[in-house]
């Protein structure tokens, strides 16, 4: 039976090949869980997960789309910051942030190719991910309500929390307006949001959400699992299936594994 630990684990053994890096931090799920895995309460499983992301950093292409995965830098600063972390966990984490957080050489510019994707769209319906960080979220009664809250929403299909920076991603239809989440949040009268984007620089802003305008539709039913729109900040993990190109079959196999734990675990 797979767990966090078990698969991080996994992951940072198909990371420690070279021919793997680009195809990880490709895939549509993997770099997304392994964010995550970041806020993770076990010290194996923080200890296994920057390590795996210090392997994917060797590879210089890389370097920049893991930089700009939304809530990678907040988590390693998080990480850095936390006394009770061993000394293996915190120097790593450190060195990995000072490599993100350099300039990156140019590199000469390749023909362009689709990504490879190893997950099936259930849909031709689109979906989002919207990161929200939320005023008041600091127990699990305040997430208790949180969830309540967002469940009641029309339109919204999966979220997951990362407590330690009091923040929610939340999967949903595209044409929900993000006003809406933040009008379900506020009327718990404890919680308010506000939306995270980054900037042209880089740098994650907050963005002022008016929970006043939007009338909130009630949630009777839960809606299909949808893919991501390409402009989506985060991007999703979905049902697993045999890799298309794939280098080796183990690899496919353990990137498939993850990525269905991954729905498991954050999602529904």
């Amino acid at each position: 039976m797979m767990d966090a630990l078990s698969v991080v684990s996994q992951l940072r053994d198909l990371a420690s090949e070279p021919q793997n890096r680009e195809v990880i931090v490709q895939d549509q799920g993997c770099l997304p869980g392994l964010v995550l895995f970041l806020d993770h309460q076990n010290p194996d499983v923080l200890l296994a997960t920057v390590q795996t992301l210090r392997y994917l950093a060797e590879l210089t292409p890389n370097i920049s789309t893991m930089a700009n995965e939304l809530g990678m830098m907040v988590s390693l600063e998080n990480l850095i910051g936390r006394d009770s972390l061993s000394v293996d966990i915190t120097s790593l984490a450190k060195e990995l942030f000072d490599i993100l957080s350099a300039p990156v050489p140019r590199i000469p510019q390749r023909q362009s190719r689709k990504k490879t994707q190893f997950f099936i769209n259930s849909a031709q319906k689109k979906a989002k991910s919207v990161t929200l960080h939320i005023h008041g979220l600091d127990s699990t009664d305040q997430r208790g309500l949180c969830e309540e809250a967002l469940l009641k929403v029309k339109g919204v299909i999966s979220f997951t929390f990362q407590m330690a920076s009091k923040r929610c991603t939340v999967r949903i239809r595209s044409d929900l307006p993000t006003e809406s989440l933040a009008s379900a949040i506020a009327a718990t009268k404890v919680l308010s949001a506000q939306q995270v984007v980054k900037n042209e620089a880089g740098v994650e802003v907050f963005i002022p959400l008016n929970p006043s305008e939007v009338e909130v539709q009630q949630n009777v039913a839960l809606p299909d699992y949808l893919p991501e729109e390409e402009e989506s900040p985060e991007r999703e993990v979905d049902r697993a299936i045999s890799r298309t190109t794939a280098k080796a079959d183990s690899s496919g196999s353990w990137l498939g594994s993850a990525a269905s734990f991954l729905t498991k675990t954050f999602y529904w």
